[in-house]
């Protein structure tokens, strides 16, 4: 929904690889991803051939009391990546869905309903969902509810059903003035209380391990995540990870939570899933929560399903965007890491007094532009004067406030990065 003082859309005729095409002609380098979904840029070959081969077979059909082929291959992937540096088994169901918003919502609720049916008088007072304050989980009113409060959020928190916020994690700008060597999680000291305090009433704590994405590209130490799930797992609380951004190697593994070493109880995944074809989501648990809802009993049922959930086109598209990722995937983010590090070095010496915080993890680069026009939030103007100029140099990019990132595809060319900080460069100078 456009908002007065927004341009035109953009009309964009056709894209391949790194580009977007516009109407007239001109590309555009996607340094984005579009939203950070397109992971192995537009239109790969592998992905469009799979989809066409699927037309072939099967369009659509019911997935209550039915089952295909490109579903089952795709779940078996899925668990196969996420159980590789896991305890055997560790994960064991596959929920489908369309988008990560969803996903998520399907994490509480199952998370609610597994004590729901479990209905001991302990478990009858699980209630409490805990939150971070950089976090974004989606737009749906339950995905909000265990967001933080930001722009996304704000007018709908009436809304919401209640939860419990505590400061997010920042290993960019500690408020404690500590660096990852000298940490001690000073920042879950709140929760650790609060949690010793509530430990029978909290259900769940939903976090996007390792990045804060669309609050502004906020970095955290494994460190954090480890200590989290010590005490979540000491206290009997779920641990929900949003993997939707992080997840599918864009932190440089699979998944952030191999990356950290843990075993979370719930994941949500989509985004890149399909390689930016198709919608699609899925919601992984393990098997003791699945054993709670595999029941004669109808009343203990996950009632919750999507007109289109687990549509044959969008599996057969994620089965070989997954496949490229497993043979592929991290030597593809090795080297992504690497470019990005080099040139984003290059640009922070060149613009000293400028960009400050840059940043790399896996496929992804942020920094702070210093500026005096308003707060460091997703509404500063400098944002979308940035976003402006880049694009018309025939780059799309779109910054959080004055925090600039770029989440390109993981097969991005090395002319195409050139662009991009070329760009980047004259535009803040």
């Amino acid at each position: 929904m456009s908002i007065q003082g927004n341009s035109s859309p953009i009309k964009i005729r056709r894209a391949e690889g790194d580009f977007l095409y516009r109407e007239n002609g001109e590309a555009i380098i996607d340094a984005i991803s579009s939203w950070w979904t397109v992971i192995h840029g537009h239109r790969h070959p592998a992905i469009m051939e799979a989809i066409r081969k699927q037309t072939e077979r099967l369009d659509h059909v019911i997935f209550a009391g039915f089952t295909h082929e490109p579903a089952e291959e795709l779940a078996q992937l899925i668990l196969d990546s996420m159980n590789a540096d896991l305890d055997s088994g560790h994960f064991s169901k596959v929920f489908f869905s369309d988008n990560g918003s969803n996903a998520v919502e399907i994490a509480v609720k199952i998370a609610h309903q597994f004590y729901k049916n479990r209905g001991t008088i302990r478990d009858k007072k699980k209630s409490i969902f805990v939150r971070f304050s950089l976090s974004y989980h989606g737009d749906s009113i339950g995905a909000m509810s265990v967001g933080g409060e930001s722009v996304f959020t704000r007018i709908f928190r009436e809304l919401s059903f209640p939860t419990k916020e505590f400061p997010s994690p920042n290993c960019i700008r500690c408020p404690w003035g500590k660096i990852p060597d000298t940490c001690s999680t000073e920042c879950l000291d709140d929760f650790r209380s609060f949690s010793t305090d509530h430990e029978e009433e909290i259900t769940a704590v939903l976090v996007e391990p390792l990045v804060s994405g669309a609050n502004g590209m906020v970095f955290h130490s494994e460190k954090f995540l480890q200590e989290l799930r010590r005490i979540t797992k000491e206290k009997n609380i779920f641990l929900i990870l949003d993997e939707v951004f992080t997840g599918l190697y864009r932190t440089g593994e699979w998944y952030a939570f191999a990356k950290a070493r843990i075993q979370p109880d719930i994941v949500c995944l989509a985004k890149g899933l399909t390689g930016g074809t198709l919608p699609l989501a899925v919601t992984v648990v393990t098997e003791e929560i699945y054993r709670e809802f595999d029941t004669a009993d109808p009343l203990k049922a996950f009632y919750h399903g999507h007109t289109m959930t687990g549509n044959p086109l969008a599996c057969s598209a994620a089965v070989a965007s997954l496949g490229i990722l497993k043979e592929q995937g991290r030597d593809l983010i090795g080297k992504l890491e690497e470019n990005l590090r080099s040139r984003g070095e290059m640009l922070a010496s060149a613009l000293p007094n400028l960009v400050r915080d840059m940043r790399v993890l896996g496929g992804i680069l942020a920094f702070e532009v210093e500026q005096d026009l308003g707060p460091d939030e997703y509404l500063n103007p400098l944002g979308r004067r940035i976003r402006e100029a880049c694009l018309e140099r025939g780059v799309l990019i779109r910054p959080l406030g004055n925090t600039v990132y770029l989440t390109p595809s993981y097969h991005i060319g090395q002319d195409s990065l050139d662009q991009i900080f070329s760009v980047l460069r004259d535009v803040l100078e």
